[in-house]
């Protein structure tokens, strides 16, 4: 299996280094307009947001409009001794700099709990992602511990991704956690059973709505 995600890794890896940069602008924008569109965006109080690295989908639209509706924002910081991701508020995107890995992280000291995120939407990067909710990550397993840690019934989890990553099966491992949704630019793909709306599908535009 290891071997299976390292090759699926590379290969996805190289397909997403080779967009164009201003296609993977437009294309980040319409991923996260329909993000924006969906109920499980709506009814959050605050969204977790990642720095986008190599060509993922970008995530200053959402941060925007988040804001903008007096929603709070989060972004993750690597907590070296734990290997873990601790979430910090983030007022205007000036507070991040450079940490591990070379990832944008943010500088702040206000630190969430996680039981302040019963109503949060958590937007996560990734590889590759499988329709039922998989997901293949950058390879070092935090955000599948944030999600073990803080997932309350009604947070939402997100996987933001091009087209091109969305696979039909992906190999997983017991420790892998599965997605909510996965938002493309052409699609919003209701994934895991436990998203919280019974009755969710995508219109002809491809935004989620209720039915």
């Amino acid at each position: 299996m290891a071997d299976k995600k390292k090759i699926l890794r590379q290969i996805l890896r190289e397909c997403r280094a080779e967009i164009p940069a201003h296609r993977a602008a437009r294309l980040s924008a319409l991923v996260q307009r329909r993000l924006i569109e969906t109920p499980g965006y709506a009814r959050a109080t605050a969204v977790v947001l990642y720095s986008a690295q190599d060509n993922e989908v970008a995530t200053d639209l959402i941060f925007a409009h988040a804001i903008d509706s007096g929603r709070r924002v989060l972004f993750p910081r690597i907590v070296p001794q734990s290997h873990e991701l601790s979430l910090v508020y983030v007022d205007h995107l000036g507070q991040l700099q450079a940490g591990a890995f070379g990832i944008l992280e943010p500088t702040g000291a206000e630190i969430t709990r996680f039981t302040d995120l019963e109503r949060a939407l958590i937007c996560v990067p990734g590889v590759a992602f499988g329709r039922a909710g998989e997901r293949l990550g950058r390879g070092g397993g935090y955000y599948d511990r944030l999600i073990a840690a803080a997932l309350a019934p009604q947070i939402v989890t997100a996987g933001l991704a091009y087209s091109f990553q969305v696979m039909d099966r992906l190999p997983e491992s017991p420790l892998d956690r599965r997605l909510g949704l996965i938002v493309t630019e052409s699609a919003v793909h209701q994934a895991a059973r436990n998203y919280p709306d019974a009755c969710l599908r995508t219109d002809q535009g491809g935004i989620a709505r209720c039915c």
